[in-house]
């Protein structure tokens, strides 16, 4: 069968030009994972049932038609609509998985069973096979549906997250990690090129596997972590400190850093013997808050920011959304740019990535659900009718 890469993906000189990835995944780690693999140039086709993907109704809000959860994690990919329970387009979908470089897919097992999902693999061994699944094959979550708020609450995310009441992280980080494992997964596949490859990326697992630190402590000495809010379990003061108008975050690292903030401040009591190592900040964390608020209390946030970057002392004021987009370090370097979607012009944040000194570009906008459908799939047909 003839893939022919689309033409905004042809002469990019990026380093996955000519991989061709089909995305039959849904919702937001598998596209995020689609979506990473398609900025590095990739060539890939997302495939949703008639229905479309669930996430496009995640709203609001909206642009347009579609939910912009869906427009964040769908840009650079053609679109088709399948139903896999049809014989046809379960064939046109098996061609185009034998012509793939990688096939990414987050199917229950019994859905995978059902659908054939399991079928196509089978028809397509030169594929590197990577499926987002629930928890590990085998396990009694295999094949229970999870998503990002239940993978917070079993992978132990949200009980070190806030204070008092458990609180989840408030963006998707588990299906963010997960995609992210899966696009190293997809990456990793292709570099070895062994015939047959799968990847299986459990949700539940990659959450865990988030935790690093806080995992590793329990694991090391049976202490289960308590919840600290904004504190940090191993660093002090590495946390809040109200000044005059709002809250700083200082990120005081080292006891080289913790020595210039009390010269900074000018308080001797900061200069305290019990404060002088990292481990005494920590074990008298709350005694240490009260007095770096009772000097810092006296000036506003931006002077104190000026006055802490002025001495090397690393922090940062809390910003809203809209103000961590508007910062110059975020405008000036180019991390927000337009690209066309189905209502129109649309911002978006591109890809964190770099190469040679350039931000990846935005090549395409995410599309309406079915846009290529006729051609892709009349492709299939006159290839099977010429074979």
């Amino acid at each position: 069968m003839t893939w022919e890469i689309a033409e905004s993906n042809r002469g990019t000189g990026l380093p996955l030009e000519g991989v061709r990835v089909l995305d039959l995944s849904r919702v937001l780690a598998g596209p995020l994972a689609a979506m990473v693999l398609g900025d590095l140039g990739a060539d890939v086709i997302k495939v949703e049932s008639p229905a479309g993907d669930p996430v496009r109704f995640l709203a609001p809000p909206r642009f347009g038609d579609d939910a912009t959860y869906y427009l964040a994690v769908n840009r650079h990919r053609r679109n088709v609509v399948a139903d896999l329970r049809r014989p046809d387009h379960a064939e046109a979908l098996t061609r185009l998985a034998e012509r793939a470089d990688v096939v990414l897919e987050n199917y229950l097992p019994s859905q995978r069973r059902a659908l054939g999902i399991d079928q196509i693999r089978d028809r397509s061994p030169n594929a590197v096979w990577v499926s987002v699944t629930p928890s590990a094959p085998g396990t009694d979550l295999e094949d229970r549906p999870a998503f990002d708020l239940l993978a917070q609450a079993r992978g132990g995310l949200m009980d070190v997250t806030g204070e008092g009441e458990a609180t989840k992280v408030g963006s998707p980080l588990s299906d963010v990690v997960t995609g992210l494992y899966a696009a190293v997964a997809a990456l990793a596949g292709l570099v070895g090129r062994r015939e047959g490859t799968t990847f299986q990326v459990p949700l539940l697992d990659a959450t865990i596997a988030s935790l690093i630190n806080q995992a590793q402590g329990y694991l090391a000495t049976g202490v289960s972590p308590r919840r600290l809010g904004n504190d940090h379990p191993s660093i002090a003061p590495y946390g809040p400190v109200h000044c005059s108008d709002g809250v700083i975050l200082l990120a005081v690292g080292t006891d080289a850093q913790f020595a210039r903030l009390v010269s900074l401040l000018g308080e001797t009591r900061l200069g305290a013997p019990q404060w002088r190592t990292n481990a005494g900040r920590v074990a008298d964390r709350t005694g240490l808050r009260e007095a770096l608020e009772a000097v810092m209390r006296s000036r506003t946030r931006a002077e104190w920011q000026t006055h802490l970057d002025d001495a090397e002392i690393p922090a940062a004021p809390v910003l809203t959304v809209a103000e961590a987009l508007d910062q110059p370090a975020v405008v000036e370097s180019g991390l927000v740019v337009e690209t066309d979607a189905p209502a129109g012009r649309l911002r978006v944040v591109a890809s964190p990535l770099h190469m040679n000194g350039e931000r990846l570009p935005v090549r395409s906008g995410p599309r309406r659900l079915g846009d290529d459908t006729e051609e892709l799939l009349r492709g299939v047909r006159n290839d099977v009718e010429g074979a």
